[in-house]
């Protein structure tokens, strides 16, 4: 079967012979691992490519000021010199639209129409791997990017009809995105937005079906319209929202990180598992980052066979892995997915 075949099988909760993977690698670690094989081509030789993504669709719209400094497409200003970005000022202060200019969806859609045909021809080329167009940032994302962190998690309570207005709004913009990509020939969308932390869903469960839920029923309604899957990334802690995601139309779960509250491999596939797929569950914060070489291949055998006979799994480190990383960890990680499928 091709990778295209697998990953489709994959997430139809068909089992097969091969587990999908994805690993991806900071730059730095990358370039330690170079050196260690002493082949520039070492990760093409030894990890094999699952996936693709021709289209990477811009919804933040950020633009340099100077060497520092950078603005959004919404008119947030960002420190870029810090790792993550750093919100400096938000464009909106207080809870009201009042003269500012929300951005037109116009504005968010020119340059995927600028980039759409070549990406078309690049994914008609591409018979082998799974179609994907990554999305970027999402809906909630973009709330505390307008307002600020702190201000956008007091909207909820306070301003409700404003902050359900910012949200409406934002998905307008997105559902156009989505319908200048209607014609390109991938298999699915990665979305991005960012709801769990280490305990749980950051703004309440209640909060989200509230504000953020409708939002994305229209956005994966789209998706389904399109003939296409939802790949869904959000961080930390999010199996309280499973039920209702499958209710909207989630397909997948990216970026599974076990060691948040309820999110272990075993847990999340008997309760949900035949309801979505899971993109992740290889701990960065764990056994990547205490375990040994050994225990690393032990865990990445482990999840192998614990989704290989019904599916609904891709296995992947929950983030890519970092620069600072020991050198002798990774190695097992990439020796151990090279040799997984063999």
């Amino acid at each position: 079967m091709t990778a295209r075949e697998i990953i489709a099988k994959r997430l139809c909760h068909e089992g097969t012979r091969v587990t999908p993977y994805d690993v991806q690698l900071e730059p730095k670690l990358h370039q330690r691992l170079t050196e260690h094989y002493g082949d520039p081509d070492w990760f093409e030789k030894k990890i094999r490519k699952f996936t693709c993504t021709h289209l990477r669709v811009d919804t933040v719209l950020m633009r340099p000021v100077d060497d520092v400094y950078a603005v959004d497409g919404y008119g947030a200003r960002w420190r870029m010199d810090r790792k993550p970005w750093h919100l400096e000022t938000p464009p909106l202060a207080e809870p009201a639209f009042g003269e500012y200019q929300f951005p037109s969806a116009e504005m968010f859609v020119a340059p995927i129409v600028a980039d759409r045909a070549e990406a078309a021809r690049l994914y008609e080329q591409d018979t082998e791997h799974y179609r994907i167009i990554s999305m970027g940032w999402g809906i909630f994302e973009h709330t505390w990017r307008i307002r600020g962190f702190e201000n956008a998690m007091m909207d909820m309570l306070t301003d409700k009809g404003f902050y359900r207005e910012l949200t409406q709004r934002l998905t307008d913009n997105y559902i156009a995105m989505l319908k200048a990509c209607e014609d390109v020939p991938a298999d699915a969308y990665l979305f991005g937005d960012d709801w769990g932390d280490q305990r749980g869903v950051m703004i309440g469960v209640e909060s989200w079906r509230k504000f953020i839920k409708p939002c994305w029923a229209r956005i994966y309604e789209e998706v389904h319209r399109q003939g296409k899957v939802v790949i869904q990334h959000s961080c930390g802690s999010i199996a309280d929202l499973y039920d209702d995601l499958a209710e909207i139309g989630m397909d997948c779960h990216e970026s599974v990180q076990p060691e948040a509250h309820g999110m272990a491999p075993e847990r999340i596939k008997a309760l949900y598992g035949k309801k979505v797929s899971f993109w992740g569950c290889l701990g960065t914060q764990g056994i990547l980052y205490h375990g040994s070489p050994a225990e690393i291949r032990g865990e990445i055998y482990r999840l192998h066979h614990l989704f290989q006979e019904d599916g609904g799994y891709v296995l992947a480190p929950s983030k890519p892995l970092p620069d600072e990383m020991e050198l002798d960890k990774a190695i097992a990680v990439i020796e151990t997915l090279a040799e997984l499928n063999g």
